[in-house]
């Protein structure tokens, strides 16, 4: 009898926790199967998304191969109405932009560089795109606009072109201290494997900088006595 008064009792505050605590716990059951419901659901949609829009991209791809800038630019248009979220647009909108410039079709390039740098959901695609932009903006001598992109190019990776791509604005505008300013940043930061510091290194000479002497008197200076 003991036993079954034992149960009893656990059943009755087994009953009252329930009670108690009851909805609370089949809220928050239904909260996370939702959430995790939610999470497949999501991953789910973003490989479909992936998989049209690389599917898009192809098809972009042989358009820029093909030289045909036209269809590029339309098959971007419908990458960023259908898929603006993925690598596969951004990455498109780079390739678009370049058959673009190559045809002739500057304005088209630039609105394909302006959204990839707005929109694009990876620093260095953004990046990527306001620097190619900033060359186009310096060819057209729109020098304000074209150090407007280069201030919101912060991959860490390509500040050694930003710089380098600044120092070409800035000597383009007559600032010659703030050019040499920039390319010796550019020069300094650069690692010295890469072919392009000599490109840098070559601008600084026609300015009359032979970084090197900076950089071995730096070197000299700390050195150990």
């Amino acid at each position: 009898m003991a036993i079954d008064l034992e149960e009893q009792d656990q059943l009755d505050q087994l009953k009252a926790f329930w009670t108690r605590y009851g909805n609370l716990i089949t809220w928050t059951l239904i909260a996370v199967l939702g959430a995790f419901a939610a999470w497949n659901g999501w991953n789910y949609w973003q490989r479909d998304q992936a998989v049209k829009a690389g599917s898009m991209f192809d098809e972009l791809d042989a358009a820029a191969q093909a030289g045909d800038a036209d269809r590029a630019g339309r098959v971007f248009a419908d990458m960023k109405s259908r898929y603006p979220r993925t690598a596969f647009t951004e990455q498109g909108g780079l390739l678009a932009a370049k058959v673009q410039s190559e045809k002739g079709q500057t304005a088209a390039a630039q609105a394909s560089l302006a959204w990839v740098g707005e929109n694009a959901t990876e620093d260095e695609y953004r990046t990527v795109a306001r620097l190619r932009l900033a060359g186009l903006l310096l060819d057209e001598k729109k020098y304000d606009e074209a150090l407007k992109q280069l201030d919101g190019a912060g991959a860490k990776e390509f500040a050694p072109l930003v710089d380098d791509r600044r120092g070409d604005i800035l000597l383009a505008q007559g600032k010659k201290d703030e050019a040499k300013a920039a390319f010796l940043k550019a020069w300094a930061s650069m690692d010295p494997k890469v072919d392009y510091r000599r490109l840098i290194e070559a601008k600084l000479n026609v300015l009359g900088v032979d970084p090197t002497v900076g950089a071995a008197q730096a070197g000299a200076g700390n050195a150990p006595k």
